[in-house]
């Protein structure tokens, strides 16, 4: 049975990788939509996406916009396959328990 991903089980950051993998190889969403789309407070959001770049699974990219500062956000090929592996996890574990 494979093995969860501790950093992407938490539930919020397990919310962003699904969302994030909603997208497109090249496609990244911003912050703000981020934030409205699950809820979340800057300083929640902020401190989950840290862990999922330190990680190496999200890649965060910083500009400006009409002179405003703007984050976007996209999976990395590495936390693309790091969701796969995790959801391919679950999935095992809920399979297992159908049999029981």
């Amino acid at each position: 049975m494979p093995d969860l991903d501790s950093i992407i089980h938490q539930p919020v950051r397990l919310q962003i990788m699904a969302a994030l993998n909603h997208l497109g190889s090249r496609e990244q969403v911003d912050f703000t939509f981020l934030k409205i789309k699950l809820g979340l407070t800057d300083g929640n959001l902020g401190a989950h996406l840290l862990t999922l770049e330190e990680a190496g699974y999200i890649a965060v990219q910083k500009t400006f916009v009409a002179r405003k500062p703007k984050t976007f956000v996209a999976a990395t090929a590495a936390g693309r396959r790091a969701f796969e592996g995790h959801v391919a996890a679950l999935t095992s574990i809920l399979k297992a328990k159908d049999l029981s």
